[in-house]
């Protein structure tokens, strides 16, 4: 899975980072370089009197003759979520089995046009700083993305960013995650806070808060049941974007997707898109309640609106979902009771509802309206109700 290319003739360089090549450069400023670090001083700290030397990062793929003095061999895989592969490279081969095994069947080969390429460079692990929350921001068209143990750059226009970081990988799960969530933006999809499963090639999600039942309840399934995932569910319109993920009827794999570029600030992970009353208003009128005799939907005889995919971010089962897709039949939100039933949820509250489990991190206001709309659509095509359920397998007869 994991694929080699570089080396070049030893030799020696002024100074180099694990994963990337810092090269100091005297008198030129951090504004003239479009690899810099961004904010974050220059290794090697100040020199007395005057402005420490810049760094320029060089990626894997530019140093050729260049750095023809560096010897390296750069690590090569696509990690491939949601129809959308990702080339990343790292000097590090312990650091590329870590990733192979983390992201296990989420790891493909690698592709002739990737959505974008990451290149990691490893910090030491000094470099973390445990109280320091995500910070995201676009710099001159670059997003600039921190965290006590990642800073990390990503030029949409280019398809290419870097992440420098510790050697875990819950650094590049939170780099991924807030990409994939800004892409999804314009893609008519979202991340959301729930499970997701497959049950007779349909796709079932189930949204809820910490705590609400999306591990109980994954946990719970029978054995015809394929886990897409317990923790971040991947949804998106269909027919939005070209396939690259194998759909569990057909077992194929698409090796390009194509994604759009234009993308605003983000957020802390973890945090509900937030929504207040009057802005709900504006965007749509209150809608009804579903009918009663539809509440265990069957919407096998309709053309699918959206899909959900597998992902790699599991939650408390600690499993990797299965990298399948599957048209999406109905959303479940949460709620535990003494009994398990499905209850009729109008589609503002179903709206609402899945508002505060949606996980995104722009602040751009047409980022957020785009959001905004896609919910009121998903709602508007794909079932939503409430099912309360008691921790009893047999909550899985009702969902057929």
């Amino acid at each position: 899975m994991v694929g080699f290319s570089g080396g070049v003739a030893p030799g020696h360089i002024p100074h180099t980072l694990s994963g990337r090549t810092a090269v100091r450069i005297r008198g030129v400023g951090r504004s003239q370089i479009s690899h810099g670090l961004s904010g974050r001083k220059a290794a090697g700290g100040t020199h007395q009197g005057r402005s420490a030397p810049a760094l320029v990062f060089i990626p894997f793929g530019d140093r050729g003759g260049a750095i023809s003095a560096l010897n390296a061999a750069v690590h090569e895989l696509a990690i491939d979520i949601g129809a959308m592969p990702i080339l990343v490279r790292t000097d590090s081969p312990e650091f590329a089995r870590l990733l192979e095994d983390r992201y296990g069947g989420f790891v493909a080969a690698v592709p002739r046009r990737p959505v974008f390429e990451l290149e990691i460079e490893l910090a030491p692990p000094g470099f973390i700083n445990p109280d320091e929350e995500v910070r995201v921001r676009l710099h001159s068209g670059r997003w600039v993305m921190e965290r006590g143990d990642f800073h990390a750059e990503w030029d949409p226009e280019r398809r290419q960013g870097w992440v420098r970081q510790t050697a875990n990988p819950y650094a590049i799960d939170a780099v991924l995650r807030i990409l994939h969530s800004l892409i999804l933006a314009r893609e008519g999809g979202f991340l959301v806070h729930a499970a997701s499963a497959v049950r007779n090639g349909r796709a079932f999600v189930f949204a809820g808060v910490s705590g609400a039942g999306k591990t109980t309840i994954s946990g719970l399934a029978p054995s015809d049941v394929v886990l897409l995932t317990d923790e971040i569910s991947y949804v998106r319109e269909v027919g939005s974007q070209k396939s690259g993920v194998r759909s569990q009827n057909s077992g194929t794999r698409c090796q390009e997707s194509k994604v759009r570029s234009s993308y605003s600030e983000a957020r802390t992970p973890d945090s509900g898109l937030q929504i207040t009353d009057s802005e709900f208003r504006n965007l749509k009128p209150e809608f009804p309640v579903p009918n009663p005799e539809s509440l265990t939907p069957d919407t096998r005889h309709l053309t699918p609106a959206y899909e959900a995919f597998g992902t790699p971010f599991a939650g408390e089962l600690a499993r990797v979902g299965e990298n399948l897709r599957a048209p999406l039949a109905a959303l479940y939100l949460l709620a535990q009771g003494p009994e398990n039933r499905i209850e009729p949820v109008s589609e503002s509250e179903a709206a609402r509802g899945l508002l505060r489990n949606i996980l995104f991190f722009a602040r751009d206001a047409e980022l957020v309206r785009l959001v905004f709309r896609s919910v009121l659509d998903f709602v508007s095509r794909v079932p939503v109700r409430r099912l309360v359920f008691a921790k009893d397998a047999r909550v899985w007869e009702l969902i057929v």
